[in-house]
Order: structure tokens, then sequence, then C-alpha cells
């Protein structure tokens, strides 16, 4: 061959030896893991400061999150701007109302000993009307801080108070689910009547008409002046005839707890709770934070008498709650549901996107036109009840359990972290590198001031222990480049932190992986089943129709599994089907459990050695089943162990492969049947009688050189076998004596056959003759 042919022919066969090692390479790589986090439901797992969890799986930046003050109160239900945009919250108790400067310092403008400020409002000439509840009144607050009953209802709650254009106060009350429209000088009227027990809020649309959400239907009213009065209409009062109500949705929830218009038309609604079906007992109130005292269920009314009282429950722990978008044509939509988080309070942030305060986590959300929400921090206290904005975009907030005020935005934080939840690998392992995804910023450059510095930073920590303290390892990094190998040193534990900088909206991490390694632990073989002799057990693939019967095969104990091991993402789950047994005579089998931690896939080898003897045979190797079986013919008679060897050398290079083994019980093969031994028939002639009696004893021996005696039978003259016992009574010895007496038989020659079988259902057989005389005269 030419020189250069041959040079050709090993470049070729070198090229196929490196791609021969390139496919090889995944399964060397068998154990690098990836911890990856994208979701929301993982990264909410984590502590967020100042970094906003997106439902689609984002962490961004937030808007500046600022506790402003700790007012002197367990609950904060309402909280209001008034026309020069100073900050009021009202709550209890007992009841009170804040007004808060501009460094936030609170200040007590209204007391009283009703039990809660529910609702506060200001007309435009910025004077403050407060609603109490129960059995309350809305009082007026004068420049001065005197204050003054403005309205009786004569109603037990007032739930919301609204002012409209032309300066009617509205008010909204239960438990007869009623409107009052108050005139600025104090005189009122009933405006509308429901069949609701209750209205709980109120807002202006866009048209001008008022808007309120009921209890215990959840209903959306449209409130709106009658061009002219009806006659004959049926009405619960004559000055609600001036008014008409028309629902404009009916959630399927029971009481709505807020509403929020848009300006383009938009409404709003949050509704928790379910409703009572037909026939159902009443149940507990589903309340809101705006009660602190006992409403009844309602609401419901029989034959013109409300329900009695339920126990007041002012947070239920397990409510479903949801937030439902009616468009200005009037089309409804659910815009959001939950059944963890309830929504006490809505608002719109200057951006569009609609605010939810809810409980009993405290979380302030943030859902923009598509659905997609923002958990964009925790207040601290157990609900966020109210909801209100200035002029420059700033929200504020407060809150219950304990009453807080905050500020939300308009800017957004300059800086924001994120420590992931503590990463438990089960293994003790060596952590790789980390990589994550953040896209452009969309104002598509960086500002000035930080023009040369990273806008996102990754820190990785280890340690073995579930919660992470002083005993980890410090902070590595940072990491301003995805794909950096980390520093933390090899632990069972590890956790990442990302800090954001630079304050731009849209800045953000899609998803963050962690490459480790854990270390390789050897398979465990948790137990080992032999199974009875006679027993075949065979894959699913291997049993046709026409096979011998069924046997219920013994199971191994199942795995003693140390904790979850996550696989790769690219090796799915393998499915093993359970063997299925069938007799078949002459077959021993052996069924087992084993389980790795790494979840590295097996293989097994099976020896086997006789009692007396020191050396392992292999009986199979390469097995990746949990079960063997094989024909027992093949050995001679004796006591026999079998070992059971597993490795997990197809996911390791051979320098780190592991294996183990296990020994099972003792057991027996025994394929010699047993031997019959001294059978005679012995005829016997009892004469004085006439005809003479007749009777044949039948005598022999069974013995067999390995087991026991299981069982004997005789026939004769070829019919059904008949089952006979041992002298003894009792079949468990290696040798067994047997008597039969036969009554009566037939004159002539007969033939009788005698077997018997042991333990492991070899068969012994053996015949002989004998003749009965003719009777005589």
């Amino acid at each position: 061959m030419p020189k250069s042919s041959r040079a050709g022919l090993f470049r070729i066969l070198c090229l196929i030896n490196l791609l021969y090692f390139l496919c090889l390479s995944p399964s060397l790589a068998e154990h690098t893991r990836r911890w990856r986090q994208s979701t929301y439901e993982e990264f909410l797992k984590g502590a967020a400061h100042g970094v906003a969890v997106r439902s689609d799986g984002r962490l961004e930046l937030a808007p500046k999150f600022t506790l402003l003050a700790d007012a002197d109160a367990s609950y904060l239900w309402s909280v209001r701007l008034d026309p020069k945009g100073t900050l009021y919250a009202a709550g209890g108790s007992p009841a009170k109302v804040f007004r808060f400067d501009s460094n936030g310092k609170p200040a007590v403008v209204f007391d009283s000993t009703d039990l809660s400020a529910q609702a506060i409002a200001f007309d435009s000439k910025g004077t403050l009307y407060v609603g109490t509840s129960p059995d309350g009144k809305v009082y007026r607050i004068s420049a001065s801080g005197e204050k003054s009953v403005f309205f009786d209802p004569k109603t037990k709650y007032i739930w919301d108070l609204a002012f409209s254009p032309d300066g009617t106060l509205y008010v909204a009350t239960g438990d007869k689910g009623q409107v009052f429209a108050v005139a600025p000088d104090g005189k009122g009227e009933l405006f509308y009547s429901s069949d609701e027990a209750h209205i709980r809020v109120l807002a202006f649309g866009s048209d001008g008409n008022l808007i309120a959400g009921t209890e215990p239907s959840g209903r959306i009213l449209r409130i709106s002046r009658s061009s002219s009065k009806t006659s004959g209409k049926d009405t619960k009062d004559s000055a609600a005839a001036k008014t008409e109500g028309f629902v404009l949705y009916e959630t399927s929830k029971r009481e709505v707890t807020s509403l929020a218009v848009a300006t383009d038309g938009t409404i709003y609604v949050s509704a928790i709770g379910e409703k009572q079906r037909a026939g159902q007992a009443p149940s507990a109130v589903f309340s809101t934070p705006q009660g602190t005292t006992a409403i009844t269920t309602g609401g419901v009314i029989t034959s013109g008498q409300p329900q009695p009282q339920q126990p007041f429950v002012p947070f239920p722990s397990l409510l479903s709650s949801s937030i439902y978008r009616i468009s200005s044509d009037g089309a409804p939509e659910e815009l959001w549901s939950s059944r963890e988080d309830v929504v006490y309070a809505l608002g719109l942030a200057s951006d569009g996107r609609l605010l939810a305060g809810t409980g009993n986590s405290g979380a302030l959300l943030a859902i923009d036109g598509h659905g997609v929400f923002a958990h964009l921090a925790k207040s601290g206290s157990a609900q966020i009840t109210g909801i209100a904005r200035n002029s420059t975009g700033k929200v504020f907030l407060c809150t219950a359990n304990p009453g807080k005020v905050y500020s939300v935005g308009p800017d957004y934080e300059a800086e924001g972290t994120f420590e992931s939840r503590s990463f438990d690998a089960q293994l003790f392992s060596r952590w790789g590198r980390l990589e994550w995804w953040n896209p452009p910023s969309p104002d598509g450059a960086k500002s000035s001031a930080r023009s040369n510095e990273p806008r996102v930073e990754f820190f990785v920590r280890s340690g073995n222990t579930e919660d992470p303290g002083r005993e980890w390892s410090r902070w590595f990094g940072p990491y301003s480049k995805s794909g950096i190998a980390t520093e933390a040193p090899s632990a069972r534990f590890v956790q990442w932190k990302a800090v954001i900088h630079d304050g731009r909206p849209g800045d953000g991490i899609d998803w963050v992986s962690l490459a480790y390694l854990p270390r390789n632990v050897a398979p465990v073989i948790d137990g080992i089943a032999l199974q009875d002799p006679g027993v075949r057990a065979q894959g699913q693939a291997g049993i046709s129709s026409g096979q011998p019967t069924p046997v219920t095969l013994r199971m191994p104990p199942a795995p003693n599994v140390s904790g979850v091991v996550i696989t790769q993402s690219s090796t799915p789950p393998r499915f093993e089907q359970p063997p299925q047994g069938t007799q078949q005579k002459g077959y021993q089998s052996v069924l087992w459990t084993a389980h790795d931690d790494n979840d590295d896939e097996m293989r097994y080898a099976v020896y086997f050695r006789g009692e007396n003897e020191r050396e392992w045979k292999l009986l199979k190797d390469n097995l990746d089943q949990k079960f063997h079986s094989w024909d027992t013919t093949t050995l001679s008679d004796g006591a026999y162990y079998l070992k059971i060897v597993a490795t997990d050398a197809p996911s390791n290079p051979p320098a780190l492969a592991l294996k183990t083994e296990r020994e099972s019980e003792r057991f027996e093969v025994d394929n010699t049947p047993p031997v019959i031994e001294q059978l005679e028939a012995i005829v016997a002639v009892t004469r004085g009688g006439s005809p003479a009696f007749v009777s044949v004893i039948v005598k022999f021996a069974a013995r067999d050189a390995a087991s026991n005696i299981e069982r004997a039978q005789y026939s004769v003259d070829g019919g059904d076998w008949t089952l006979v016992a041992p002298s003894s009574r009792i079949s468990d010895a290696p040798e067994e004596r047997y008597e039969i007496t036969l009554s009566g038989p037939m004159p002539g020659e007969h033939t009788i056959a005698v077997r018997a079988y042991d333990r492991f259902e070899n068969v012994g057989s053996a015949k002989t003759t004998f003749t009965v005389p003719p009777a005589k005269p």
C-alpha cells in the first residue's frame, strides 16, 4: 500500500475513534446534574429584597417599597389622600383615623368609642368624613379637628364611602344591603335597596354611574337614576324607585372585597369565598378585614327576615379568591385566581398594571393586561387592606396585623437582591458552573452612570446543614458572566444569590442553573426473595398463551431510598415491568430489589455455590432486570446459596464504578424422584360366612435421598388416584411407610399402582398385581 494511502487510512481511523468517544461522553458524564430554577413556584421559595417574582418565571427589579409608619392600631382598613395629597388611614380598634406628615409621622385626627373606623372619604374642599362600625355613623371632621355626626343611616354596618363630582356622599351599608345618598347639608335619603345583605364597596364608572359590590351573591351592580318613575313597580322603598340597579356580573365567589376603575372604563373586581349551595346549612361568615364584628351569612333573606348571625371570622385562613376584569362594553373575564392568597384591596399603578393587596401573607401583586402577575414585595403584616395613589404615581398601602403604612414606587430600587432557597443534593457534591439568562434591558443600553458595571452579579455558598447559617461557607463571587465555574467548597447543600443593579425596569433573570457532581456511592441491594421450587419468573414478553398456570411471586422488600434524587432532565425515568410467575417443574427463581442514590443505571450478576463449597460460580451476568430463573436440572441435588452483585458501571467511568453484593438464604435443589420400596399386596379371605369376605392389604415404603416425602397416592386397575396417609399420619420425613386396605375386591387379577411426591414435585412410582380367588359355594 502506498505511504499516502496508509496516512489517509490512519486519519480515517482516528476520526472514527474520536466520534466513538464523543458518542460515549454522555454516559460517562451521567453523574453530572443541574439544579435549575425557572418557575414562579420555585423562585417564590427564595427571599427577595427589591426584586419582583413574576408568574411567568422571571426575576426583575421591583418598585421601591418603603415603610412609612407603624400606626398605633392593630388594623388599618382604609387609606386615602386628601385633595392636597396628605395621607390618611383609618382603622381600629377602637376607631381611629391617622394623618401622616411628610416624614410619615402619624397624628390621630379622629377617635371614638366605636369598634372601627371602617371607611374615610374627602369632599372637594378636603373635609374628612369617617364611617364607623358596627351600629356606626358617618362623622364630619372640621378643619379644627372637631367631629360631629353628619349622617346616621340607622343600620348596623357602614362599609364604604364615596363622593360623586356633585358633592353627594354615597354610603354603602349592611345588613339590609342599602346605599344612601347624603347631600352636602347632611340630609340623606335611601338611594338604592338591593336584594343582597351587604353593599360592600363603592366606585364610580367612567359614565358617572355608581358601581357597587355585594355579599353574599358576589355581584357587581351598576346603580343609576331612573329617567322616570314606573307606576306599580315593586320596590322596597318609594325613594329607591328613583334608581335602577343592573347586575353587570355575578361572580362565582361570595363577597366582593374591592373595586378599581381604569380610565378606559374597565372595572376590576376582587372577590373571595365560596357561595352557599341551595339547601346547605348557613356557614360562618366570609368577611374581609374591613369588618371587625359579626356579619351574617347575611344575608340570606327568608320570608323577609335575615338568618341568625354566624360567628365573625375576621381573617379566614382558607378562602379561594379571584380577580375579574369587566371591559367597558360589559364583557367579564377572570384575570387571576388563587386558593392560597386572598385579595382584600385593589388599585392601579402609574404604569397601568393592576395592584392587588393580599392576605394572609401580606404580599403585593401587580397584574398586567395579559394576566401575568408579579409578586412585588411582602409587607411584614398579615394583610394588605387598602391601596391609594397620588398624582406623582406613588402608591400607598395600609395593612392589618399589625397596622402599618407603606409607599411603593414610582421609582425602582437602585439594587435588588434575591437569595434562592437552599438546595439539597442529597449527597456530598462538587459544585460546577453557574449559568443564567438575563435578556437585554428594554432601553437597549446601559445608563451612563454605570455603563462599565455588570447589570447582574451572582454569588454562591455551600454547607452541610439544611438552613444556611454561620457554619456555611462564605459567599463566593461575584460572577458576572454566565458559565463561570464556582468556587464554593464541596458539600451537600448549596445556595445562590443574585444582585440586580442600576434600577432599570425590565432588568431581570429568566432562569438559573448550577451544575453539580454528586459523589458516587455504591448501589444497595435491599432484599432477595427466593421463590418456591418449580416456579419460573419471566418478563411480560416471555409469557405467551398456553403457558402453565400463573403463580403469585414472593416479592422482596421495597427499596429503602435515602432521599429524593435529582435526575438529569435528559435521562427519562425507566419503567420496569414486574415479572410474572408460572409453574414449571425443575425451575428455580430469585427476585431482588436494589437502588442507587445517584440514580445510576445498574447491571446485575448472579453467582451460586454449594453448601460445602468455597468458590462462587457465575450463573448469569449482565442482567438489567431484577430477577432470574434457571433450570436446576443442570445442578446436582443438594443445598446452595446465591449471591447477587450490583454495579453502577453503565453510568460511571471504569475507575469510578462501584458495586455491592448480597447473599441469599439457603435453598435446595432436588431433581431425583423418590424410590418406592417393599411394595406388596396380601389377599386375605375371612371364612365363617356365606360367601367368604375378601380383603387386600397393600404395603409399601417411599424414600427420598434429598428431601421429605410430601404425599402418596394409589390407583386400582387404572382408576382415579386416591390420596393415602402415611402410618405416622404426618408426611414430614425422608422415608414414609404406607398401608392400604382394599375391601371386597371382585374375583380375578388386579393391578395396584402407587406413587410418591417429594417437596420438589419429583414423583416415583411402582406397581404390583394380586389375584382374588373366586368365591366357593
